[in-house]
């Protein structure tokens, strides 16, 4: 009878727990459907809670360290003090609101390198290891930020690798403790003038922020640096901007600018000077030409990372 009980401490012979999605691809702002399926064990077990939370990998920097944390982000208890019988299943539905600020893992099909995304479901079990589960999730652009970023076709960026950083970003109204900064190489006629851009999106309900950094290259007449453009804007002037004009007079200004970095680009649209608060951003946006375009920059490159392994999520940890 000891030995039995030392089992259940362990989580032996308890419910085991599979969430089951409608569909596991969803955008910002939208629900993630489906059902956390319980499955009774051996023996009775109080479950006090049932919690879905949405989780991903944020690099955190520590003095002169960086290294990754799984961060969860947003969560929803969908069961609270539920007895499980010996054999018993239950079916528990769900609607999981997604942030509007949540990192795209996807675009135009193709999964970002470097990012991941995970529901995770936690059960409570009065006395015993609490079982759980994790679930893919692809996050694809809203309509907004797939205008944006299809521009980056049409200027010839080439998409490198995502992540997202723990931070602030100064000047938009930012969320979540973290920010995701997609990475690009610049056209070939900006290579000797700029070795990286970076875009950082932050959405909220009725605009979207463009956050965009360009690293520049030092050089014996010039000064390197970064310099940062800010691009506030409701969606639908957005979707009626075009994008592709817009960045590459942003691209041809930095590039031909001596001092170094951290102003923006000043003009119509809500345009601002700013910088990722704390950190290193990384980012140039652009939107508003061909799909297709876009969709050889995004697979053409490196790409891959989808959440094969549920052990690879929690690397670094």
């Amino acid at each position: 009878m000891v030995f039995k009980r030392m089992l259940r401490a362990f989580g032996v012979g308890g419910p085991t727990v599979d969430t089951v999605l409608t569909n596991p691809n969803v955008r910002p702002g939208e629900l993630l459907t489906g059902e956390v399926r319980i499955m009774g064990g051996d023996h009775p077990a109080d479950i006090d809670e049932v919690k879905l939370s949405l989780v991903t990998r944020v690099e955190v920097e520590s003095g002169d360290n960086e290294h990754n944390r799984t961060v969860e982000f947003a969560r929803l208890v969908v069961g609270r003090r539920i007895a499980v019988g010996p054999g018993q299943n239950l079916v528990l539905p769900f609607q999981f609101p997604v942030p509007l600020e949540t990192p795209l893992t996807v675009v135009h099909g193709q999964p970002l390198h470097g990012m991941t995304m995970g529901l995770r479901t936690e059960l409570e079990v009065r006395g015993a290891v609490d079982p759980g589960d994790l679930d893919p999730v692809a996050v694809h652009p809203v309509h907004s930020q797939e205008h944006v970023l299809n521009a980056f076709g049409a200027l010839g960026f080439r998409f490198q690798r995502a992540d997202n950083e723990q931070g602030r970003i100064h000047g938009v109204p930012q969320q979540l403790p973290f920010y995701q900064e997609i990475e690009f190489l610049p056209p070939q006629q900006f290579l000797s003038r700029i070795s990286q851009l970076e875009l950082t999106f932050v959405t909220d309900p009725h605009h979207l922020y463009t956050v965009l950094e360009a690293d520049r290259r030092g050089g014996l007449f010039r000064q390197g640096g970064d310099s940062f453009g800010h691009f506030a804007m409701t969606h639908d002037e957005v979707v009626r901007t075009d994008w592709a004009a817009l960045v590459h007079q942003w691209m041809e200004q930095v590039a031909g600018r001596r001092s170094s970095g951290g102003h923006g680009m000043h003009g119509g649209h809500g345009m601002h000077g700013g910088h990722h608060g704390g950190h290193h951003g990384r980012g140039m946006g652009a939107g508003g030409l061909v799909a297709g375009a876009a969709a050889g920059v995004f697979g053409g490159m490196i790409l891959g990372e989808a959440l094969d392994e549920v052990g690879d999520f929690f690397e670094g940890e």
